[in-house]
């Protein structure tokens, strides 16, 4: 009957890790199960190790497929573990098919759902996480919201689990690990720029359309007036060079391409940087730490995170040139707010607190 905790990506890892960390400190037991929809060691594995996670108890080896084979490969695998191990409680963080997944397998065995960062609406339906995350609120017994904001849109579709507003664990997973990042890292050596950009791009929406891809570069070569630090996800690498575009942005000497990094380097680049472009939910939230504090300019058309928008950190300007040229005169980091709109680092003992009459 231990409760069940399920990741299956880079994020996932990052943000369940303090409530993992809280289940331990509480002296809770629990399955730990790991479905490898991230399954490179630089985009997963070596997280556990750099962040203190105990090896998991299960792994489903998912891997790469298309939105429909990951997720029913996470429902066919998972469902002799629940099986087997019966839990109280199953949580998933976040909105991947992991979560999907792992949610509707959860729910069919007859097993409470937890999801933590529930709430979160971007009510832009190409997103196949919109989807995700709709679904998996609506099949969930507790439902930790990260902000008033995401409560309300539960409220609004009337879901009908136990709502409890708790922040978001990344602020936690920050006030954990970015001390540690910061003295430990050596991605500095690295950066010979006095200041730069740090650019994070690889959403399908985005890399996959080739029209938007050239945007991107156009973007990065002629528009972004500082130098650029750009950790390229393995799936951007490979677009750009469909399209012949790898070698115009390689070669630029403002811009330094480098590989996917450990989650303590991309900490220590993101409060090195002097602003940030991103196609990524978590950087929006990350960037909002008092001791990161980074404005953000979002490449897409919508945001799941307007807390963000909100406060003064994230400006949502898709690939308009004309929105992100005047985004980037806008910049004012030291206008920005000293707390973040997404809690204040005690996420993990809400969720544990609301939950620990079920634990074993």
């Amino acid at each position: 009957m231990a409760p069940m905790i399920v990741v299956g990506t880079r994020p996932e890892i990052i943000k369940m890790a303090p409530v993992i960390a809280q289940f331990q400190k509480q002296g809770v037991d629990f399955d730990l199960v790991h479905t490898d929809q991230h399954y490179d060691e630089s985009l997963s594995g070596s997280f556990f190790q750099q962040l203190d996670l105990p090896e998991p108890n299960y792994h489903l080896n998912v891997k790469s497929g298309t939105q429909a084979e990951q997720t029913a490969r996470i429902l066919i695998s998972l469902e002799p573990i629940i099986r087997d191990t019966h839990p109280e409680v199953v949580l998933v963080q976040g909105d991947t098919n992991t979560v999907l997944g792992a949610g509707i397998t959860a729910v069919k065995l007859g097993a409470k759902v937890g999801h933590v960062e529930a709430g979160l609406r971007s009510r832009d339906l190409r997103m196949p996480e919109e989807h995700n995350r709709r679904i998996v609120d609506h099949v969930s017994s507790y439902l930790f919201a990260p902000t008033q904001c995401s409560a309300a849109n539960l409220r609004r579709e009337d879901v009908w689990g136990n709502i409890t507003v708790t922040g978001n664990t990344i602020i936690d997973a920050l006030d954990m690990f970015l001390e540690k990042a910061l003295q430990t890292t050596g991605v500095g050596e690295r950066v010979t720029f006095d200041e730069y950009a740090l650019v994070t791009l690889h959403r399908a929406e985005n890399v996959d359309d080739p029209k938007t891809l050239r945007k991107i570069v156009k973007i990065l070569r002629e528009v972004i007036e500082i130098p650029i630090v750009f950790p390229i996800h393995p799936r951007t690498v490979a677009r750009l060079k469909s399209l012949n575009l790898y070698n115009s942005v390689a070669d630029d000497e403002r811009i330094l391409m480098i590989e996917p990094l450990p989650y303590f380097d991309f900490l220590a680049l993101m409060e090195g940087s002097s602003f940030i472009l991103t196609d990524s939910g978590g950087v929006q939230e990350e960037a909002t730490h008092p001791r990161i504090r980074k404005p953000v300019i979002v490449a897409r058309l919508s945001t799941e995170r307007p807390e963000a928008v909100d406060t003064g950190f994230a400006s949502v300007v898709g690939f308009d040139l004309r929105k992100i040229r005047g985004a980037l005169q806008a910049l004012d980091a030291e206008s920005l707010p000293g707390k973040s709109p997404f809690g204040n680092g005690k996420a993990a003992q809400k969720i544990y607190r609301a939950i620990r009459g079920i634990l074993t």
